[in-house]
């Protein structure tokens, strides 16, 4: 899924040393007439130490047969190989997720992760349209106020934001983006791309297969889950309590699992008739939040999911949630009142080309020719018909209601004048695809990584013991050697390294 199923990480600093250049490459082909424009020193063009860096933007059309609609620039940056007297063995095209997350400007981290592979692989970034450097889009959605406005005010945002962008908003789709990766390819001359996609990036690289198979050397996948999502997101409700039972039996003693779970439905009925009022500190200010169980549910399976495994002895969110959800139970909230204290955060990003993006291609369960309130009771439906613990210890309303980019999150979203959902053609290139999922992962399960990989005929799926979202981001880099030698080889190679990865530290509950 992922949206913030998918708050994306950046990466750290390269630290190489060597070359800093940073070159422009041609201009755009519709500014040209197809011909390269003269090098020009692009003032945005990343310095990524080690690597002479080539730059430029091209010209796309915001929508197919639409030209009264405009266009929309797409930027990239080519990072070559630390090593340019060697043959060039491929080209690595990377995405970071969001949807909404640049990829141009985790250049340096990515090249840091990537060092091994960039001896004779080149590295090409690109922001996807609506992002970044590529006609950075804006509809007054704050993703930071989601949590606070309540699910119809998150609708009443998602309905904003398609008035603001109009018939633009047709423009903002995967499948666009990935035409627009590939006509970088092209202008670039690259003949085969390795696709590598976190988060988002497993939804969106996958499209681009399906779209250019002639073009696709081999695919990564890492933080993943299938095209046919579930639209009601009930592998992530339920392995929220599959992640507690996990810490809490690698924990040396530290929880009992089903205890955890037991206080979390215990708590999670008690929220949905009762929400709390706690009072945190917003900008300077004191600030009154309620708290119910949905967002409970975000908490639990999206903030919780991240950074898992990056530093595995330090307190995560997902280590705490035991002790927090045992003093819950007993009526003690200052445990969970610290947490959403320590949560807070400032102004974020605009989410408009998230939203316009999920809303757009994501499945729905109801129909997008329905009009508003057929599509409420069609959503009420589904839910009603859902068996019995299918959301794990959450109710449906409650779960579903924490999530921002399925469900009803974008039932407000309008039928004319916008994309329809994707529907995957169930055919893709035959080229090795390495599949990860974090086993602590509630955001991209294990569940939705199983499905990501059954998608293709050559596909090996690895799960990566205490790691959330996304696991390669374990710290000692074990994880990215196996993408490395899979990338090199189209075989994973030795992967003993991923069973050593170390418990995460988890709160005692006493």
């Amino acid at each position: 899924m992922k949206h913030d199923r998918s708050p994306h990480r950046l990466r750290a600093a390269v630290t190489a040393a060597a070359l800093t250049g940073a070159l422009a490459a041609p201009a755009a082909v519709a500014a040209t007439g197809g011909m390269p424009a003269p090098a020009t020193r692009a003032s945005w063009c990343p310095a990524i130490p080690g690597h002479r860096v080539e730059c430029g933007k091209i010209t796309r059309p915001l929508v197919n047969g639409r030209p009264d609609l405009g266009t929309t620039p797409v930027a990239y940056a080519l990072v070559r190989r630390s090593h340019p007297d060697k043959p060039r063995a491929g080209t690595l095209i990377v995405n970071p997720g969001g949807p909404g997350a640049p990829a141009i400007a985790e250049g340096k981290g990515y090249a840091r992760q990537f060092k091994a592979l960039l001896t004779d692989h080149d590295l090409l970034l690109v922001d996807p349209r609506g992002t970044g450097l590529s006609g950075q889009l804006n509809c007054h959605v704050n993703k930071n106020d989601v949590p606070h406005s309540g699910r119809l005010g998150f609708q009443e945002g998602v309905a904003r934001c398609a008035a603001d962008l109009g018939p633009k908003a047709a423009g903002y789709t995967s499948a666009a983006t990935a035409d627009d990766f590939d006509a970088v390819r092209a202008e670039l001359g690259i003949d085969k791309l390795v696709l590598f996609g976190s988060s988002y990036g497993t939804y969106l690289m996958p499209i681009y297969a399906q779209r250019h198979p002639d073009r696709v050397a081999s695919i990564v996948l890492t933080g993943a889950y299938p095209l046919n999502i579930d639209p009601l997101g009930r592998d992530s409700a339920q392995a929220v309590s599959t992640n507690l039972r996990r810490i809490c039996a690698r924990s040396g003693g530290a929880c009992d699992g089903e205890k955890a779970v037991r206080d979390l439905t215990v708590f999670a009925a008690r929220l949905r008739a009762t929400p709390l009022k706690i009072t945190l500190t917003m900008d300077g200010k004191p600030r009154t939040v309620t708290f119910n169980e949905s967002m409970l549910a975000s908490a639990t399976f999206t903030g919780a999911s991240s950074g898992v495994g990056e530093n595995p002895t330090k307190p995560s969110l997902l280590g705490g949630l035991p002790y927090i959800l045992d003093r819950a139970a007993k009526s003690d909230y200052e445990p969970l009142r610290t947490m959403l204290q320590q949560s807070v955060g400032g102004r974020g990003d605009d989410a408009a080309q998230s939203v316009s993006v999920v809303c757009n291609d994501y499945p729905r369960p109801y129909s997008v020719d329905a009009s508003i309130p057929e599509r409420r009771r069609q959503f009420a439906a589904a839910l009603g018909a859902t068996r019995p613990g299918a959301f794990g210890a959450f109710s449906p309303r409650g779960f579903t209601g924490g999530l921002d980019d399925l469900a009803d999150a974008c039932i407000t979203w309008p039928r004319e004048g916008t994309a329809r959902p994707y529907v995957s053609t169930g055919h893709f290139p035959d080229v090795p695809v390495l599949v990860l999922s974090g086993d602590l992962d509630a955001n991209t399960t294990e569940a939705a990584g199983r499905l990501a990989a059954a998608q293709f005929k050559r596909a090996t799926f690895i799960v990566v013991p205490n790691m959330g979202h996304t696991p390669d981001a374990d710290p000692g880099g074990c994880v990215t050697s196996v993408i490395v030698n899979f990338i090199r080889t189209g075989k994973t190679g030795p992967t003993t390294c991923i069973n050593d990865l170390p418990p995460i530290t988890v709160k005692p509950v006493r």
